[in-house]
C-alpha cells in the first residue's frame, strides 16, 4: 500500500478539472500545470496549487517529460495522473515517473510498451486466440512493407504503430494509392507521435467500433465494466459514444468482454484500460488496439455503473484491490456522450478559434457536462479542439437521446463556432435512433445531416431580434481620442 497524498495532474482543460474534483473528494491535494496561452483553464481555479510550464509551441510544454517530472517533484507530489492524450501512453514517461520515486497512475512502462504499441499488441492478441484482421507490419524490413501490405489485399487501412486519435491513418482502396498513403501515414505518425513505424490491416467495410472498459489491480484481479459503441466518427475521430451498444447480440457482447479481460490478464494489466475492436456486419469481431489509459468517453460508463473510474484509478495506483468483483458490477439505463468541438461541421469540420464570449449550459435531469472552458476562455489552435463533453443518461436509449439532443440545442456558447447543432441532428437522425450505426455513418448520411436553409422571413425575423437585442449605440461611452473630439465629424 502506498497512499497518494498529493497528485500532480499532467494535463489540462476538462480532464484536469474532472481529476481535481475526484481527488479533492478523496482528500488528496492537487497540483495543476498551466501554460501562458491556456491560463484561463477551469482546473486552475479548483486545484490546491498550480505551476506554470514553458515551451513553444504550447503543446510542447505538456510533452516535456523532464519538465513535468521536475515540476511534480518540486511541488512535493507523490503521484502523477496523465489524464489522456499528451504523455498518457508514453512508456518513457511512465518509466521516468517511476525512476523519480513517484507513482504513475496507470499501467507500468513495460505494459505500455507491450500493449500501447499496435504491432506488439496484435501479437499478444494472436498468441491468446483473440481474432485480428489480416495485416502486415514493417518489422525489420521497412523496404518490403509495401509489398507485404499489397499481399494482404484491398481495401487496406494503413496506420501508425504508436498512433491514436485518428492521426496517421489512411484507407487505401486501390493499389495505385498505396505508396502515397504510406508516405502520408508515416509523415503524420512522426509528427504526432515521434514514431514513423507503420502497419497495414485489411479494412472491414461498414464496421462498428466497439470497445470494452477493463480494470486490473496489483493483486491479479481483472474485470470489465461493459462495452461502449464508438462508431460515430469523422476522420477516424470519435464524436458520439454510448453504452450499452445498441442492438448488440448478447452472445457477441459476452464474447467481446471475455476476450478483453483475457487480453488484459495476459498482459498483466493494472489500472484502467480499453480494448478496442471492430465488429463486421456479419457479427464477427476483430481486435483493433488497446488504449493504456483512461478514455475521453469514460463518463458514459460512470453514468450506467454509478462508479467513479478516476477514484478507482487512484485506489489501484495506491495498491488497493479493485473495489468490486465482476459479479458485483451492475449496469443501469443508457448513456450517450457528445463531444463539443470548436469547428464548423457544416463546412467540412473546419476548426475555428476565438474567445468564449457567452456560455450557458442547458439545465435538466439526466445531464452531465464536463467542460474545459469558461466565459472569457480563448480558443486557439494550440491544443485539441474539444471544448466540452455533454452526456445524456436515462432509463432507456430514447430518453438519453432526447435529453442530450435538447441539451445541445438549448446550451449557448458564443464567440466561436461549435458543432452543437450538428451533433443534435445526428442524434435525431432516424437511422441513429434505430441504432443503425457504423464508422461510415456521417459520410453516408452527409446530405440528410445538413441544416435546413432559412427562409427569407426567418432570416428577417432573426435579424430583427438581433437588432433589438443590441444596446443603444448612443448610450455607449466613446473611447479616446474620439471622446475629446466633441461634435467634430470627418
Amino acid at each position: 500500500m502506498n497512499p497518494i497524498r498529493k497528485l500532480f495532474i499532467a494535463n489540462r482543460a476538462e480532464i484536469a478539472l474532472r481529476i481535481v474534483r475526484t481527488a479533492r473528494r478523496m482528500g488528496i491535494a492537487t497540483v495543476v500545470p498551466w501554460h501562458a496561452t491556456d491560463r484561463h483553464g477551469p482546473a486552475r481555479r479548483e486545484a490546491d496549487e498550480t505551476v506554470q510550464l514553458f515551451g513553444e509551441p504550447p503543446v510542447s510544454a505538456f510533452l516535456d517529460i523532464d519538465g513535468i517530472v521536475r515540476a511534480a517533484r518540486d511541488s512535493g507530489c507523490d503521484a502523477i495522473h496523465p489524464g489522456y492524450g499528451f504523455l498518457s501512453e508514453n512508456a518513457a514517461f511512465a518509466r521516468a515517473v517511476a525512476d523519480a520515486g513517484l507513482v504513475f497512475v496507470g499501467p507500468g512502462a513495460d505494459v505500455i510498451e507491450r500493449m500501447g504499441d499496435k504491432i506488439r499488441a496484435r501479437r499478444v492478441a494472436v498468441q491468446h486466440g483473440i481474432p485480428v484482421t489480416p495485416a502486415a507490419d514493417e518489422a525489420d524490413d521497412p523496404a518490403g512493407f509495401a509489398e507485404r501490405a499489397h499481399a494482404v489485399g484491398f481495401p487496406l487501412l494503413v496506420k501508425g504503430a504508436a498512433g491514436g486519435g485518428g492521426k496517421g491513418m489512411q484507407i487505401v482502396r486501390e493499389p495505385s494509392r498505396l505508396a502515397e498513403a504510406i508516405e502520408v501515414a508515416r509523415r503524420e505518425s512522426e509528427r504526432y507521435f515521434g514514431d514513423g513505424r507503420l502497419f497495414a490491416e485489411r479494412y472491414v467495410e461498414r464496421p462498428r467500433h466497439i470497445e470494452v472498459q477493463v480494470f486490473g489491480d496489483v493483486h491479479g484481479q481483472v474485470i470489465h465494466l461493459g462495452e461502449r459503441e464508438c462508431s460515430i466518427q469523422r476522420r477516424f475521430q470519435k464524436l458520439i459514444e454510448e453504452t450499452p451498444a445498441p442492438g448488440l447480440d448478447p452472445g457477441l457482447r459476452e464474447r467481446l468482454c471475455e476476450a478483453a479481460v483475457r487480453l488484459a490478464q495476459a498482459a498483466g494489466y493494472v489500472n484502467a484500460g480499453t480494448v478496442e475492436c471492430i465488429v463486421s456486419p456479419a457479427g464477427e469481431f476483430f481486435f483493433l488496439e488497446m488504449n493504456t489509459r483512461l478514455q475521453v468517453e469514460h463518463p458514459v460508463t460512470e453514468c450506467v455503473t454509478g462508479l467513479d473510474l478516476v477514484e478507482w484509478q487512484l485506489r489501484v495506483a495506491a495498491g488497493e484491490p479493485l473495489p468490486l468483483t465482476q459479479a458485483q458490477v451492475r449496469w443501469h439505463g443508457h448513456a450517450i456522450e457528445a463531444r463539443l468541438l470548436a469547428e464548423d461541421a457544416d463546412a467540412g469540420f473546419v476548426p475555428d478559434t476565438g474567445r468564449v464570449r457567452r456560455l450557458r449550459w442547458a439545465p435538466g435531469p439526466g445531464l452531465r457536462i464536463d467542460a474545459g472552458v469558461t466565459p472569457g476562455s480563448p480558443v486557439t489552435a494550440d491544443f485539441d479542439s474539444m471544448l466540452a463533453k455533454l452526456v445524456g443518461h436515462g432509463a432507456t436509449r430514447e430518453l438519453a437521446i432526447s435529453r442530450l439532443a435538447l441539451a445541445l440545442q438549448d446550451s449557448v456558447l458564443l464567440g466561436v463556432t461549435v458543432n452543437a447543432n450538428y451533433l443534435a441532428r445526428v442524434l435525431r437522425h432516424p437511422a441513429f435512433v434505430r441504432g443503425e450505426t457504423d464508422t461510415g455513418f456521417l459520410e453516408r448520411h452527409g446530405d440528410s445531416l445538413q441544416p435546413e436553409p432559412l427562409s427569407d422571413d426567418q432570416r428577417r425575423l432573426l435579424l430583427a431580434v438581433a437588432a433589438r437585442a443590441l444596446p443603444d449605440p448612443t448610450a455607449l461611452p466613446l473611447p479616446e481620442p474620439y471622446a475629446a473630439m466633441g461634435a467634430w465629424r470627418n
